[in-house]
């Protein structure tokens, strides 16, 4: 048998109703005193005392006034043990069933935050609406060909922000400040209701040094 270090007294009397029933202890026959059994066990003489009392509220041992063990009864044992599975069972499908409800608040609290997201969400891109994405093309001559983005302090001149940038077939997502642009680009921006308008003026706008006719604006704002 293996020793059981540090078992309560419960476990301590089914183990002990376990050997009853294997025979390892006949009927009528004597047990080990309780400091013997709190050696074989490693607990305290109190706890054997406490293990033994419930076996013995069982009629499965008796105890003399001399503190004498017997084995009165090997079917009591059986039915102890028995008894003992039926209430581990329904306890640990109490345990089971409190895990799942702890999952189930675990889930429906997990449900709420991400329908309350989606729900924001929505809010966030009906209130985009008026920032549409526009598109626009750096014209030849343009005064913000060779220069950076930085440079061009574009959204303070603008009020639009560059959230893409196409150049050729080559699309550069969110580009920083130090990217330069070039003629030909297309600028991807969002902005206000007269982004498109504000930003087709400071881009292609010419150089100084340019006397091109640059047309009319809006053909190259894809507003």
């Amino acid at each position: 048998m293996a020793e059981l270090e540090g078992a309560s007294y419960k476990s301590i009397a089914l183990d002990i109703a376990q050997r009853i029933v294997s025979g390892e202890f006949p009927v009528q026959s004597k047990i080990s005193g309780r400091s013997l059994l709190a050696g074989q066990y490693h607990v305290s003489p109190e706890t054997i005392r406490k293990s033994i009392g419930l076996l013995k509220d069982e009629n499965i041992v008796s105890v003399s006034q001399g503190k004498e063990i017997t084995i009165v009864s090997r079917q009591k044992a059986y039915e102890y043990i028995m008894k003992y599975n039926y209430l581990k069972s329904a306890y640990s499908l109490k345990q089971e069933l409190q895990q799942l409800l702890q999952e189930k608040i675990r889930i429906d609290r997990k449900f709420e935050a991400l329908l309350t997201e989606m729900i924001e969400a929505s809010d966030r891109m009906q209130n985009l609406k008026p920032y549409n994405p526009v598109e626009i093309t750096v014209k030849e001559h343009s005064q913000v060909a060779g220069k950076t983005i930085g440079n061009l302090l574009f959204w303070q001149n603008t009020g639009a922000t560059i959230i893409a940038l196409r150049r050729g077939t080559d699309v550069f997502i969110s580009p920083g400040p130090h990217v330069v642009i070039r003629e030909g680009d297309v600028l991807v921006v969002v902005g206000d209701g007269k982004v498109c308008e504000r930003t087709e003026k400071f881009i292609n706008t010419p150089r100084a040094d340019s006397k091109a006719a640059f047309g009319n604006p809006d053909e190259t704002c894809t507003c």
